[in-house]
């Protein structure tokens, strides 16, 4: 994508336990982004958290929890999100998913190597 253009951030917010087809969903979300030729995925994963049913995870020793927040950011034309939404929305059975617009102010990097 080119500097100074406007794109948009897809945002999805899932659990790290979640799964999708033997793989962890997040991992999934990434490949099947790639597949569709989408600019660029980023997973993140949280150290505290909680959703839509309260319950808090954290990463703290005196309270450790395996399933901890995981957010995973993709950005590409509003064209090619949107077609992905459909993706997204048969894969993700619980979570959060927004899209926000931005400017992309530099994509700078070698391309990589398939």
């Amino acid at each position: 994508m080119d500097p100074s253009s406007t794109a948009v951030l897809l945002r999805i917010i899932v659990s790290e336990s979640d799964t999708w087809h033997g793989k962890t969903l997040h991992t999934a979300l990434v490949e099947a982004a790639r597949k569709s030729g989408l600019a660029g995925a980023t997973v993140l994963r949280g150290i505290e958290g909680y959703g839509a049913h309260g319950r808090l995870h954290t990463a703290r020793l005196v309270d450790f929890s395996p399933d901890l927040p995981i957010v995973i950011e993709i950005f590409d034309s509003e064209e090619k999100i949107a077609a992905f939404l459909a993706t997204v929305e048969t894969m993700v059975k619980s979570g959060l998913v927004t899209t926000e617009r931005v400017t992309i102010v530099m994509h700078a990097g070698k391309l990589a190597q398939s």
